[in-house]
């Protein structure tokens, strides 16, 4: 039997990652830290778990470190995928959903994915597959049912 590893008891894993993710300067030391450990000798792929992400992003973050240092482990804006609807539209979406479909004209007393999605096609003009609607449904609070 091993030693016991210090357990938090205020905290919970999610907690503790959701706070290291929020902090742009924890993940550039993160970043950092696994580059120092490339110039120390371990591969890429022994960083993989510490770091959280494969060992080809481990190499990306060399190679732009080394092309533009620090500056190179910031995120830049306009990376990533652009989101389909705006804050706004999202805000108006939530409001949409904690009513009832029926103000909307559907036949429905509550919504569900399906209807969530065709209210979104309807007047957003934007297709969202049926995991991501249901993504939006649980950030307005909305309780989705089964579509008859």
């Amino acid at each position: 039997m091993g030693r016991k590893v210090k357990q938090l008891k205020n905290y919970t894993t999610e907690q503790v990652e959701s706070l290291f993710d929020s902090d742009s300067s924890h993940r550039i030391g993160v970043k950092l830290y696994a580059i120092l450990q490339l110039t120390r000798g371990y591969s890429s792929r022994a960083l993989e778990d510490f770091s959280r992400t494969s060992f080809k992003q481990i190499c990306n973050w060399a190679n732009r470190f080394d092309a533009e240092g620090i500056e190179g482990l910031r995120i830049k804006p306009g990376r990533g995928r652009q989101a389909l609807l705006t804050d706004e539209q999202k805000c108006q979406l939530q409001s949409d959903l904690l009513q009832s479909p029926a103000k909307f004209g559907y036949n429905a007393l509550n919504w569900s994915g399906a209807l969530a999605g065709e209210h979104i096609r309807r007047m957003y003009q934007v297709e969202y597959k049926q995991s991501a609607i249901y993504s939006l449904m649980r950030k307005a609070g909305v309780q989705r049912t089964k579509s008859s």
